[in-house]
């Protein structure tokens, strides 16, 4: 057979992976402005609510211990969101098209977004978090305390990034998949991220004790707080794994579609 001719070899998946996960953060990197707005907007909301609502929620001044596994989570929204602006980018400039031409596969490109985006918000929740002590957070978790937030962290930024990349591609432009994005922000809200359940409307009570939002929350809060967290984990990993597996099945399914892989 001559050279010519000659079938390039297909990239195995690891290899695949890499080169994309390096390309996801030299444009994260490049990017600064989406990189310092996903921590500057949770970082300026959790000031907003601690120095302005706090007092008002909670008179002692503990309100900030209460707060910061809210801000945790929208500051981990903010960062997922821009994944899919950046796979929503891709599938409209026309670099898929170049990938296809490539002997490696498909599902390696949005891994390679979903990888750098859980590298970037981890950096970036590191950043709120070094905020919250500054302004008074004075966490009671010990070693295993630690170590469950950080693992329920890691989990939720996984599972809500591979769901905005899936998004990126459903979208028919970066400016829609910003705007479709922009709403599953709103879910911290509606929990217990900001103030207690039992404060809300009855039927608004239903739905925030039934929102995924709110068993990561008190998961994280009992963990860093050194509290009894229940069955609160538990359902966090649950409701994670679920959103993480709907997202990966309903990416494929669209990269397929889209991308005109088989």
């Amino acid at each position: 057979m001559s050279t010519a001719t000659a079938v390039r070899p297909r990239l195995t998946g690891v290899a695949a992976e890499r080169i994309f996960i390096g390309r996801s953060l030299r444009h994260s990197l490049r990017d600064v402005e989406s990189l310092l707005m996903s921590v500057m907007l949770p970082v300026i909301l959790m000031l907003m609510f601690t120095y302005v609502f706090g007092g008002a929620i909670d008179r002692t001044g503990g309100y900030v211990n209460y707060i910061v596994p809210g801000a945790i989570l929208t500051c981990a929204g903010f960062g997922a969101s821009t994944t899919a602006t950046f796979v929503a980018q891709d599938m409209q400039g026309g670099i898929i098209d170049r990938f296809r031409t490539m002997p490696l596969r498909a599902g390696a490109v949005l891994t390679g977004h979903v990888v750098a985006s859980l590298a970037r918000n981890l950096v970036a929740t590191a950043v709120v978090f070094a905020v919250a002590l500054l302004i008074g957070f004075r966490p009671e978790a010990d070693l295993g305390g630690w170590i469950g937030a950080i693992a329920i962290v890691a989990l939720w930024i996984l599972a809500i990034t591979y769901l905005f990349a899936s998004i990126g591609l459903a979208a028919g432009s970066a400016e829609a998949a910003s705007g479709y994005g922009f709403i599953l922000l709103f879910l911290p809200y509606v929990s217990s991220a900001f103030v207690p359940i039992e404060t809300m409307p009855e039927w608004l009570q239903v739905v925030a004790e039934w929102s995924p939002v709110t068993p990561v929350i008190e998961s994280i809060r009992g963990f860093l707080m050194g509290t009894d967290t229940g069955l609160n984990p538990l359902w966090a990993v649950l409701w994670c794994v679920a959103i993480l597996a709907v997202a990966a099945v309903w990416g494929a399914w669209l990269f397929t579609r889209r991308g005109g892989r088989r």
